[in-house]
């Protein structure tokens, strides 16, 4: 009885030392909570990658700020989908791309042609974006001095077409579905320029176990090479080129603080 004990005693802990806390944000297409389920694009692949690690793990939907917070400071930590960057590499495990976006700048409709019309002036105009995004980094570094910053792209949006501001900086794939969300329609809003081209990836905080991070590698490459990964992009995003390849970069997995 007490080995029986013992055994069971040292399962549990090696279960627990596996678990991980997996956060996400309301971004649709790619990651929303449709009547109080997680659902959408990447939360399809990552309960793929999850059911090849026969890992049950909740996907909690947050607000962003907060999902990246816990990324920066607690170790066993996964949030989706992030951006990759310079700096994000040297604070966190990158593992994906699990999609592609472009980092569009939008106008209201009929005021992107007077906006590029102003040449460098263009930079002095405003600018909003989400708060703690890669897409206000994106417009920062682009250049532009009056970045606003609001709670989530919803809010960025009629900031945007009420006029507190010229342009909104956002992943291109999610825009009709934040204007839908605030019952506006598709071309409310036109492109002003691309930004960049952006990978987005499944996020490690520091921390977490080496054994942990490759067991999700192990399965992500599972679910690209079996077609699993195409069949479900291809459902939410049609008319995009499906990222095959897996890269894990970044922080080395298992670092402490």
């Amino acid at each position: 009885m007490a080995k029986g004990l013992l055994a069971l005693l040292l399962l549990l802990a090696a279960w627990q030392a596996r678990a991980i806390t997996i956060y996400t944000e309301d971004w649709p297409p790619i990651t929303f909570q449709h009547n109080g389920v997680p659902d959408g694009m990447a939360v399809e692949v990552v309960r793929e990658i999850q059911a090849r690690m026969h890992d049950n793990s909740a996907i909690d939907v947050v607000p962003w700020a907060r999902g990246y917070k816990e990324l920066l400071t607690t170790p066993g930590v996964m949030l989706f989908t992030v951006g990759r960057n310079d700096t994000r590499e040297k604070q966190m495990t990158l593992l994906g791309p699990i999609a592609i976006s472009q980092t569009v700048l939008l106008a209201r409709k009929g005021e992107a042609a007077g906006l590029l019309a102003l040449g460098n002036g263009i930079y002095h105009r405003p600018v909003g974006a989400y708060r703690g995004s890669i897409f206000a980094d994106a417009a920062i570094a682009a250049g532009f001095i009056e970045v606003d910053l609001a709670p989530t792209p919803q809010i960025t949006a009629q900031k945007l077409l009420v006029g507190r501001y010229d342009m909104w900086s956002e992943g291109g794939f999610v825009v009709a579905s934040v204007l839908k969300d605030i019952h506006q329609p598709p071309d409310a809003v036109e492109v002003v320029r691309v930004l960049e081209t952006l990978e987005l990836y499944l996020a490690f905080s520091r921390g977490t176990s080496a054994a942990e991070v490759k067991r999700w590698q192990t399965a992500f490459s599972a679910v690209k090479k079996d077609g699993s990964f195409k069949r479900i992009y291809n459902k939410w995003l049609p008319r995009d080129a499906t990222p095959m390849d897996v890269k894990l970069i970044g922080l080395q997995p298992g670092s402490g603080h």
